[in-house]
């Protein structure tokens, strides 16, 4: 393959097999010219230009070692996960990760309002994020908080989602805050986000959310729901409100059955 246009030291443009495309690789770039030919060894990912022309404007855009660290982020996640993350999101954790370490040296904090959600729904993506920001501290001597690694925890949940949607990811986790925002407003109660029964509620009501977009439902006999709004009214009048308030704000309309369950775990996250 031959140079076509350096990027930076560690990316160009080749072509290869004539077709445009950007190789990525140590030292790729490093003292080279137009038509000279790169070895294929040292290239460790290549990309189809025409299809990732937003890579090749961020490789102009953002310092190089930005874009570096955020390999070796993606490259550690794919090893510690055991499988190949979408190239879809590649450019936005990129970008997002070059845009946050422009904020921390300009000394803006942002903080993440659904941090304690994505420590429990995406427990393991989290501990990557923290392990992301131990690795740019190492690098850049920037200290980033917690809050940062739940951001990237989210870009590494959509990557693992072929084709997956950060905005998507977000809204979910969103509605789930608003979901447990109004069950401690209506129980009137603080709840301990290392609590296990929050945790629990936490968990269901994204499987909630996922099956009602499907419209799945979980399978519960009439005379059981029956028992369960009887004996724990006040918390299935709770499960009722959480259900008003988001059919009201997003349209999602959770199933009387799927109410039982969700009643089982506000009644446990208000006695124990």
């Amino acid at each position: 393959m031959k140079i076509k246009q350096i990027l930076n030291n560690n990316a160009a443009i080749v072509i290869d097999e004539q077709e445009e495309k950007i190789a990525i690789g140590a030292g790729v770039g490093f003292g080279k010219q137009k038509n000279d030919i790169v070895i294929s060894s040292r290239v460790e990912k290549l990309f189809v230009l025409k299809e990732n022309e937003k890579l090749q404007q961020l490789l102009l855009r953002i310092p190089e070692e930005h874009f570096t660290i955020s390999e070796e982020i993606i490259t550690y996640t794919e090893k510690r996960l055991g499988t190949e993350l979408s190239e879809h999101i590649r450019v936005q954790l990129a970008d997002h990760i070059s845009f946050a370490i422009e904020r921390e040296q300009s000394g803006i904090k942002l903080k993440n309002k659904l941090l304690q959600e994505i420590k429990i729904l995406y427990r393991e993506e989290f501990e990557i994020g923290l392990w992301a920001i131990q690795h740019i501290k190492e690098k850049f001597q920037i200290t980033m908080p917690a809050d940062e690694a739940a951001f990237i925890a989210l870009y590494i949940h959509t990557m693992k989602l072929q084709g997956g949607d950060i905005h998507e990811t977000v809204k979910q986790t969103t509605i789930i805050q608003d979901m447990v925002q109004t069950i401690k407003k209506y129980l009137n109660i603080e709840v301990h986000e290392a609590d296990i029964s929050y945790e629990r509620l936490v968990t269901h009501l994204q499987f909630a959310l996922s099956r009602a977009k499907w419209y799945e439902s979980h399978v519960m006999d009439n005379e059981m729901f029956e028992m369960i709004k009887k004996k724990y009214t006040y918390s299935f009048q709770c499960a009722q409100k959480v259900a008003q308030e988001i059919y009201a704000s997003y349209q999602i309309e959770l199933p009387e059955e799927e109410l039982g369950y969700i009643t089982l775990h506000i009644e446990r996250l208000r006695t124990h």
